[in-house]
């Protein structure tokens, strides 16, 4: 990693803890680990890559959204059901391929979320299944029989 890259971290640290929760940073750009920072035509952060995959995108907004790596870091530095959204075996097959979380699926959610927040999705076992959007609140996935709850944007492969 290169100084200009590690001088970024701290930064992408504090919004990670803004955004997910506090010590989410942490765990999400750890020491030590070997990080690629793609940056925008301006100089800007725009993804940030460990070995394992993509972790990160850095929005024009602020905020960040998820990839698979970024999902399973994430849920491993939060107390569940914080930061996720947990469905059962029947939802499985359908966020692995990509297909959005309805509500009545929702087994848990974290009481946190809200709609527009970026979310692991994970089954019933621990295990993640994609990353995506929350387009309702804690409380409407957990009342709502109806109507999308997460927008998958990338489901993962077993």
């Amino acid at each position: 990693m290169s100084s200009s890259q590690t001088d970024d971290l701290p930064r992408l640290r504090t919004t990670a803890d803004y955004q997910f929760g506090a010590g989410v940073g942490a765990t999400l750009f750890p020491e030590g680990d070997d990080l690629e920072v793609k940056r925008s035509s301006s100089g800007r952060p725009q993804q940030v890559i460990a070995d394992a995959g993509r972790l990160v995108t850095y929005g024009t907004d602020g905020r960040f959204t998820l990839g698979l790596e970024g999902g399973r870091r994430v849920a491993a530095a939060l107390e569940p059901p914080a930061g996720r959204v947990v469905v059962g075996d029947e939802s499985e097959p359908f966020v692995r391929d990509g297909k959005n979380v309805f509500a009545k699926f929702v087994a848990a959610v974290g009481p946190e979320v809200r709609p527009g927040d970026e979310v692991a999705i994970v089954h019933e076992d621990g295990s993640l299944l994609g990353v995506g959007r929350a387009e309702l609140s804690a409380d409407a996935m957990g009342d709502f029989d109806t109507g999308m709850a997460v927008m998958v944007r990338e489901g993962a492969d077993e």
